[in-house]
């Protein structure tokens, strides 16, 4: 990572802020991008913001926890007034692939949840079309060979995400990741479907119609891209 791409990253977390107001409850992303944005919620809390954050992954949990931001779960709420999350892609209508630090099932379940989903993300992650980055599919790991062929049968290379000791990367929730390189997505409505259709995928990492806002690093500067209503 260069250091222009992480002053993106940084610029673009801390500008989320301002989405976030007192007494909300806060959805806490994953990632690179997503620390920056938990770090600037954390000085708002040191100068007296009073928010309550439920965290998408262990990570995330950790990090709240050390800046001292109240944590709940899911259990105590089940609506969130904003969550500031990153993307790996971002396209033109606004949808993402998410899942390349591997929390996409509890941040898939945490926007679903969420009144306002704003993505933060350094302006490599803006693309035309969906699909350079390869997306994440989380599976239950008894499925995952028969799952791997049949992601395979639809045209991706598919790929067993390793964790960088010899072994399989597991989730939060003890799941396994593919990753699954389908090239340029035409319709990534459509293969959100045909995926969230096949016996022993838990969740994908393509998120359509969610994101309310989404907030891009651009050298020193941030564009802001709204979504007019969710689709």
């Amino acid at each position: 990572m260069t250091l222009a791409i992480d002053q993106e990253k940084e610029t673009a977390g801390r500008a989320s802020v301002r989405f976030v107001h007192d007494g909300q409850i806060v959805g806490l992303g994953t990632g690179s991008t997503a620390v920056h944005a938990i770090r600037a919620i954390g000085e708002r809390v040191r100068q007296g913001m009073k928010i309550v954050g439920i965290p998408t992954s262990v990570r995330s949990r950790e990090l709240a926890v050390s800046l001292g931001i109240p944590l709940a779960t899911l259990d105590d709420y089940q609506q969130i007034d904003v969550t500031i999350d990153g993307a790996d892609e971002v396209d033109p209508a606004l949808n993402l692939i998410k899942g390349g630090g591997g929390a996409l099932l509890r941040e898939k379940i945490i926007a679903s949840a969420t009144k306002q989903l704003v993505i933060v993300a350094d302006s490599q992650k803006q693309v035309p079309c969906l699909g350079k980055f390869p997306l994440p599919v989380e599976v239950i790991p008894f499925a995952q060979a028969l799952v791997a062929k049949e992601i395979a049968a639809m045209g991706a290379a598919v790929e067993i995400r390793p964790d960088g000791k010899g072994g399989c990367y597991v989730t939060d929730e003890g799941h396994h990741i593919l990753d699954c390189c389908f090239g340029s997505i035409a319709d990534p409505a459509a293969l959100a479907r045909t995926l969230s259709c096949v016996p022993g995928v838990v969740e994908h990492g393509l998120f359509i119609g969610m994101a309310d806002v989404v907030l891009i690093g651009k050298a020193s500067e941030v564009m802001e891209l709204r979504r007019s209503a969710r689709g």
